[in-house]
């Protein structure tokens, strides 16, 4: 499920670092966020379409990989990026 070009930039700016700042680690796990929350509410309906469930698994891996990241260089920004996207309980 694609984004919207205003859902994009209204999460880049929630997000970015700075003004130009379209790539930063915050900014990835923020849109990977927005676009798996998208897609697991089209497998509720769509629940025999595998295909779109493996992109969601690898969309799924490559956040926690980024959260990895972020944790291991920037614990005090993790656990903003946790509370500000409700991930983790």
């Amino acid at each position: 499920m694609p984004l919207y070009k205003e859902e994009k930039e209204q999460i880049i700016r929630e997000f970015a670092r700075h003004e130009k700042d379209t790539g930063s680690v915050e900014v990835q796990i923020a849109l990977l966020t927005k676009r798996i929350n998208k897609l697991s509410q089209h497998l509720r309906e769509h629940h025999k379409d595998h295909h779109s469930r493996r992109g969601l698994l690898m969309m799924v891996g490559h956040r926690r990989r980024l959260l990895n990241y972020l944790a291991r260089e920037n614990p005090e920004k993790y656990r903003e990026i946790l509370r500000k996207l409700r991930l983790r309980g």
